[in-house]
């Protein structure tokens, strides 16, 4: 009985870690986008790509996970650049991309 229970937790757990996964690769993609659209520059694939994962200290001293997502933009149709956003939680936290939007996308 207990094997049973272990792996009813494990299951969870797994499901909950999915699900944060998704949500914040949501977060992203809708960041990307709008980025790109108020610097008035082509966002490329329609989609982000998972960078990194790593523990980080939140405002309110506990631990969070920090996720790194990667885009590709292009000015004029014919380059590709490469943007960059950090999700701390749900809270966008660091971004480098188009310079326009750099400068109108709150960090908090």
């Amino acid at each position: 009985m207990p094997t049973l229970l272990i792996l009813m937790v494990c299951g969870c757990l797994a499901v909950c870690w999915w699900s944060a996964a998704r949500a914040a690769a949501e977060r992203a993609r809708s960041l990307g986008r709008r980025a790109c659209e108020t610097a008035g520059v082509q966002w490329l694939d329609d989609s982000v790509h998972a960078a990194g994962l790593r523990l980080r200290r939140r405002d309110d001293g506990w631990l969070g996970l920090e996720r790194r997502f990667v885009f590709d933009y292009s000015e004029d149709g014919h380059d590709r650049h490469r943007g960059q956003l950090v999700l701390l939680g749900n809270r966008l936290v660091a971004f480098s991309g188009p310079g326009r939007a750099a400068s109108v996308i709150p960090l908090h």
